[in-house]
C-alpha cells in the first residue's frame, strides 16, 4: 500500500561508496557529473511520477472498495514489510557498492551470486520469523485476520532477493531499465487491487496483490545475471560497510513507517485509516524526492575525492533539485481544494471531529519534505566514506517512537512531534556540512612572490578610488575632486581623508572587512604565480566558475564562450577591456590579498581587467598591470578571502555596526571647509 511504494524507491538508493582513482578536477569532469547526476534524476524521476500515479490509484482505489477501516488494516501489514525492509536495503547498497567498483562482468557476476544467494537465505528466514510472530502481531495491530501476515511473510522471501537485483541495475547505472521495473510493479499493483478485491477478497486482495507484484517485479528485473547463479562464492565485504547500511535503512524504515504502526495500535480504526491517507501523500512527496538520491549514489562514488571541486556540485545540485521537487508538490497540494481530497478517498474520510484532512496533507508533506533534505546529506556521505550521520538518524528515529508514544492525543499532535525532530535532524546535519564545505580548506603553499616595496594604506586607498571614480556613485562629485583623485598628494592630509570618504561611498563596506593589520605591497607578478590567483565567488562570476575560481580555470572556460555569446553583458564587457589593457587605455592597478606571500591570492579590485589581461594571451599586456597585494595573518576572517558561515556572520555584524555611517556627510564637509 502506502509504505510498499515508498519502499520501491527507497531500496533503490544504493551505490560504490568507494570511490575510483582520483583524476585532476576539470570542467569537462564538472559538466559530465552533472549532466549524469540531472539525466539519470529525470529518468528516475519520470518512473517515480509514473509510479507514483500508479500506488495513488491503487491506493484511493482501496481505500474507497475498503472504507477507512480496511484500508488502515492493509496499510498497517505493509508498514511491518518496511520496517523488515532494513536488511533488504542493506543487502542491496552492499550490492551496489561492489557492482559499481568491479570493471568485468564476471566479477560482476560473482558479486551477484554470492549476494543473490545470501539474500534468499535471509528472505527466506525473516519469512518464517513472520510465520512464527502471526498472532502476537495480529492482536498488537488489531488485525482482523492472521492471514494477513502470512500472506506478508510470502512477499518477504521475494521482497528481500528482488532488492539485491534492483542493487545490480542500479550498481551498472541503467536508470531507465530500473524505473521500468518499479512501474511494472506499479501496474501490476493497481491491476490487482480491483481484480481481487472485487472478486470478494476485501483486504487480503489488497495484500495479495502486492505479493503478487513483488514476485513479478523480482523475475522481471533485467538487465542482471541469470537467476540459476546460486553456487557459492567469496567476496570481502567490509563490516563497517554492511553495519552503515543496517544502521541507515533501520533509521530510515523507523522515521518512514512506525507513525502509522503506532497510530494504528493508538487509534480507532478508523482514525488510523484517515491518517494512512495523509501519510499517503506524504510517501508520493519522499518517492519523486528520492529520484534523485537514487542517482547521487554512483554519480557521487565515482566522482572522485575531490570535495571542492567534484563533490561539492554532486551534493549541492541534488539539494537544489529535491528542494525544487519538494517545494513543486507542495505548493500543488496546497492549491488541490479540500472537498477534492473527500471526493477522491470517499464519504467514509470526513471525519469532521478529527480536524479537516488537508491541512494535515500539507503538515505532512513538509515533514517528509524535511526528511527528504536530511537524507540527500546522509547518504551523500555514505556513498563517500563510513559516515557517521547513520547513528545520528538512528538515535533520531527512536526519539520519534518514543515522542509518538508519549504523546500521540490527536493526529495533529502525532505529525506535529515529527516535524519538530525532522526539523531538528535538518539542523543537526546541516552545521557540520557547513563547516567542512564552507569553510576554506587548508591553503597551498606556492612560491614567495616578489615583493618590490612597502606601500602605505593611504597609496592603496588612491590606486583603489582611481579605478573606481567612473561609476555613477561618483557623478555629482567626479568635477570637484577629479584632479585629488588623478593626481594625489598623499602627503596632505586632508586630501587623504576626502579619498577615503569617497572610497567609502561605494567600498566601504568591502575596506572595513580587511584585518587591521594588513601590510600592503607592490609586488612582481610572474607568470607561474597565476596558478595561485583566484577570484571571489561572486554575481557572474559564478555562472562562469562552474565550481572553480582559479584564475587560469575561469579564464579557459571565458575563452571557450566568448566567440559564441556576442550579446551577453558580461563577455561584450571583457571584449571591450581586452582590448583596452592591450592599449593601456584603463588602470593597470589589480588588489589582491592573502595571508602570505607564499599562499593563495583573492582579486580585491580588477577582476575584468584581469580576466580580459589573461584573454589577451599576451605576457606584454600582463607586465603592463599593476600589482598590490594586502597581506595579513588574520585575512582569514575576511569573507572577501574566505567565505565561509564565520567570515559572513562577521561582515553582516559590521553591516549592522556601521549602518548609521553616511560617508556623503564626510564629503559635504570637506565640500564647505573648501569654501
Amino acid at each position: 500500500m502506502i509504505n510498499t511504494s515508498k519502499s520501491a524507491v527507497a531500496e533503490s538508493t544504493v551505490a560504490a561508496s568507494v570511490p575510483g582513482e582520483k583524476s585532476p578536477p576539470t570542467s569537462v569532469q564538472a559538466r559530465a557529473v552533472k549532466s549524469k547526476l540531472l539525466g539519470g534524476s529525470l529518468t528516475l524521476l519520470a518512473g517515480s511520477g509514473l509510479v507514483g500515479v500508479t500506488n495513488l490509484v491503487y491506493n484511493v482505489a482501496a481505500a474507497r472498495l475498503l472504507g477507512p477501516s480496511g484500508f488502515a488494516h492493509a496499510t498497517a501489514v505493509y508498514t511491518i514489510l518496511m520496517l523488515m525492509s532494513g536488511i533488504t536495503l542493506s543487502f542491496q547498497v552492499v550490492c551496489a557498492k561492489y557492482v559499481a567498483k568491479t570493471t568485468s562482468p564476471e566479477e560482476r557476476a560473482i558479486v551477484f551470486a554470492t549476494l543473490h544467494q545470501r539474500s534468499w537465505l535471509a528472505g527466506i528466514s525473516i519469512g518464517l520469523l513472520l510465520f512464527l510472530v502471526e498472532r502476537p502481531l495480529t492482536a498488537y495491530l488489531n488485525l482482523p485476520d492472521p492471514v494477513l501476515i502470512s500472506l506478508l511473510a510470502l512477499g518477504t522471501a521475494f521482497y528481500v532477493p528482488l532488492g539485491v537485483r534492483r542493487g545490480y541495475i542500479q550498481g551498472i547505472h541503467a536508470f531507465g531499465p530500473l524505473a521500468v521495473n518499479f512501474m511494472l510493479e506499479g501496474l501490476v499493483r493497481v491491476g490487482g487491487v480491483f481484480l481481487l478485491i472485487g472478486l470478494g477478497m476485501g483486504v487480503r486482495g489488497a495484500v495479495f496483490a502486492s505479493v503478487i507484484a513483488v514476485i513479478v517485479s523480482y523475475f522481471a528485473a533485467l538487465p542482471s545475471p541469470g537467476l540459476t547463479t546460486f553456487s557459492f562464492r567469496k567476496i570481502v565485504v567490509s563490516f563497517r560497510e554492511g553495519l552503515q547500511a543496517i544502521v541507515f535503512f533501520s533509521g530510515q524504515t523507523v522515521i518512514n513507517n512506525f507513525d502509522i504502526v503506532l497510530v494504528k495500535h493508538f487509534f480507532p480504526p478508523a482514525e488510523a485509516g484517515f491518517y494512512a491517507a495523509i501519510a499517503l501523500v506524504g510517501r508520493l512527496v519522499n518517492m519523486c524526492a528520492w529520484s534523485v538520491v537514487n542517482t547521487m549514489f554512483p554519480v557521487s562514488a565515482g566522482s572522485g575525492n575531490n570535495e571542492e571541486s567534484e563533490g561539492n556540485p554532486v551534493l549541492f545540485t541534488s539539494l537544489f533539485l529535491v528542494f525544487l521537487i519538494l517545494t513543486v508538490l507542495i505548493f500543488g497540494l496546497w492549491l488541490v481544494p479540500s472537498f477534492l481530497w473527500k471526493t477522491l478517498f470517499g464519504a467514509h474520510f470526513n471525519l469532521g471531529n478529527y480536524g479537516a484532512l488537508a491541512p494535515l496533507l500539507i503538515l505532512y508533506a513538509i515533514t517528509t519534505g524535511v526528511y527528504s533534505l536530511s537524507s540527500v546529506i546522509i547518504t551523500y556521505e555514505m556513498s563517500r566514506k563510513i559516515a557517521n550521520t547513520s547513528w545520528l538518524q538512528l538515535a533520531f528515529s527512536g526519539a520519534l517512537a518514543l515522542g509518538i508514544y508519549i504523546l500521540h492525543k490527536t493526529l495533529h499532535q502525532v505529525i506535529l512531534i515529527q516535524l519538530v525532530l525532522m526539523i531538528l535532524l535538518l539542523v543537526v546535519l546541516m552545521v557540520p556540512l557547513l563547516r567542512n564545505h564552507l569553510t576554506s580548506p587548508a591553503p597551498l603553499v606556492y612560491s614567495s612572490l616578489r615583493l618590490q616595496r612597502l606601500l602605505t594604506e593611504e597609496e592603496v586607498m588612491a590606486e583603489f578610488l582611481r579605478s573606481e571614480f567612473h561609476h555613477p556613485e561618483f557623478d555629482e562629485y567626479r568635477h570637484e575632486f577629479d584632479a585629488v583623485v588623478r593626481h594625489p598628494d598623499l602627503n596632505n592630509s586632508r586630501e587623504n581623508a576626502v579619498r577615503q570618504a569617497l572610497l567609502f561611498l561605494r567600498r566601504g563596506a568591502m575596506w572595513r572587512e580587511l584585518p587591521a593589520d594588513t601590510r600592503w605591497f607592490e609586488v612582481e607578478l610572474r607568470t607561474e604565480d597565476l596558478a595561485r590567483i583566484r577570484f571571489f565567488p561572486r554575481a557572474q562570476w559564478r555562472r562562469v566558475a562552474q565550481g572553480s575560481f582559479y584564475l587560469t580555470d575561469v579564464v579557459e572556460r571565458i575563452r571557450l564562450q566568448l566567440n559564441s555569446s556576442f550579446h551577453d553583458e558580461f563577455f561584450v564587457k571583457l571584449r571591450s577591456l581586452s582590448s583596452s589593457v592591450q592599449e593601456n587605455l584603463i588602470n593597470p592597478t589589480v588588489l589582491l590579498i592573502g595571508v602570505d606571500n607564499t599562499g593563495p591570492l583573492t582579486i580585491l579590485d580588477g577582476n575584468h581587467r584581469m580576466a580580459a589581461a589573461m584573454l589577451g594571451q599576451s605576457s606584454e599586456v600582463l607586465n603592463r598591470l599593476h600589482f598590490i597585494c594586502g597581506f595579513s595573518p588574520e585575512m582569514t576572517r575576511c569573507c572577501w578571502y574566505a567565505t565561509n558561515v564565520n567570515t559572513l556572520l562577521r561582515y553582516f555584524k559590521n553591516l549592522v555596526r556601521y549602518v548609521s555611517y553616511d560617508p556623503e556627510s564626510d564629503i559635504d564637509r570637506f565640500q564647505e571647509d573648501s569654501l
